[in-house]
């Protein structure tokens, strides 16, 4: 009876992988799915949070180097320094999600859902590009950046279209912005896995089968990317996680 629940939970897991890597190659949110799915197999929220992070690692810098060639420095700030801040961020946030009790981060869950899919919504339907004329200074545009990363190193959900706002608001094009992001992304959580790497709490099996699962899934999405309707996607991302956060609400 263990072993049958073992098994459906990891059929559950590796569906809900693929759906989450065609979904961040489509439109992003992949982790909302990820997240429930691996405490479905069994752990804890601080756990498969750590989990999810090391196995849609891959996925992120396959995403971040195939934009390579888009990527630009804000004002007099070279692209470098913007990596050399998310890598900052990323440590310092995985090392305060390391040090956070399981208890308490449980408690937390459901607010950052909330404040992700809150900060998703916003950046699908409600963001208006283009109509600011005041650019972010360079300076703050990193200072920004840096927080943005200790946030994704600890949780991350959300942080796309908070990384997509500070860069336009800096005056970066939106194609461009597209790519640093992915880019910013990838280099956050690089630092972020190399604190996890040490972390017991690591569930390899469920870490594998998603990073698998999850890259296929990319594939498919990138090949969908100029077949599906955006704004419906991005409205199912949504539906995702309000109901995530509702169950997550009602789970503490």
């Amino acid at each position: 009876m263990i072993g049958a629940h073992i098994s459906v939970s990891f059929l559950v897991l590796g569906f809900a992988a693929f759906l989450a890597g065609a979904m961040n190659a489509l439109a992003g949110g992949g982790s909302f799915i990820t997240l429930p799915a691996l405490m479905f197999t069994g752990l804890d929220a601080r756990a498969a949070n750590i989990t999810s992070t090391v196995a849609l690692f891959p996925g992120q810098i396959t995403s971040g180097l195939a934009g390579r060639t888009l990527v630009q420095g804000v004002g007099g700030l070279p692209f470098w320094a913007l990596v050399v801040v998310s890598l900052g961020g990323g440590v310092v946030g995985a090392l305060l999600l390391l040090a956070t009790p399981p208890h308490f981060f449980a408690m937390l869950v459901p607010w950052l859902v909330l404040f992700a899919t809150s900060v998703f919504a916003w950046g699908s339907f409600f963001r208006k590009p283009g109509q600011v004329t005041d650019k972010l200074p360079p300076r703050v545009a990193a200072t920004v950046q840096f927080f943005i990363s200790i946030y994704g190193g600890y949780f991350g959900g959300g942080i796309g279209f908070l990384m997509l706002a500070t860069l336009t608001l800096a005056g970066v094009a939106m194609r461009n912005a597209g790519a640093m992001k992915n880019a910013l992304a990838g280099a956050m959580n690089a630092s972020a896995v190399a604190v996890f790497l040490f972390s017991p709490e690591v569930a390899w099996v469920q870490a594998a089968i998603v990073a698998v699962t999850a890259m296929a899934g990319g594939l498919l999405g990138a090949w969908l990317l100029k077949r599906v309707n955006e704004k419906l996607l991005r409205g199912f991302v949504v539906v995702v996680g309000i109901a995530l956060t509702i169950g997550m609400f009602l789970r503490v």
